[in-house]
């Protein structure tokens, strides 16, 4: 089953079950999602959103709502910030588990191994077969200063 499929799945579930909170971040993810099919039409290219692509969609949603939730807390507007944590928790099962300090470590070796990296220059190389394989697993942008930590 894809991504889209099991996306559909939940949303249906939620639908019964009358999930309101979960129901209303999953239409989120459909519109990202649609948002992202219309953008690609309009550049000519055909087809869909691969999944590949709804990682990374997830992840920026992700990422938006832990600085939407780190800015109410911040506030003191403690209710949206649980709003916007209980949304990162439906859009996080949707996403492979995350990677831990040693196994980046590890695929940051293996990746400098297999492309041959000897210096800075070579870090888009590295992190290219990076989020090629790891997509939804890492933070790219915590992962790019340990990779440029290695190469230096």
């Amino acid at each position: 089953m894809d991504m889209r499929e099991r996306i559909g799945a939940a949303l249906k579930d939620a639908m019964k079950s009358r999930d309101a909170e979960r129901l209303s971040t999953l239409r989120l993810i459909n519109a990202a999602i649609k948002d992202k099919d219309i953008a690609l039409r309009g550049t000519g290219e055909e087809g869909s959103v691969g999944d590949a692509e709804l990682l990374a969609i997830l992840g920026r949603m992700v990422k938006q709502r832990q600085e939407s939730a780190r800015a109410y807390e911040e506030g003191g507007r403690l209710e949206l910030a649980e709003k916007e944590l209980a949304e990162i928790r439906v859009i996080e099962d949707f996403l492979p588990r995350q990677l831990g300090p040693e196994e980046i470590a590890e695929a940051i070796g293996q990746a400098i191994a297999e492309t041959g990296a000897g210096s800075i220059r070579d870090m888009g190389k590295v992190m290219g077969a990076l989020k090629g394989r790891f997509a939804g697993q890492m933070d790219f942008a915590a992962v790019g200063q340990m990779v440029k930590d290695r190469l230096a």
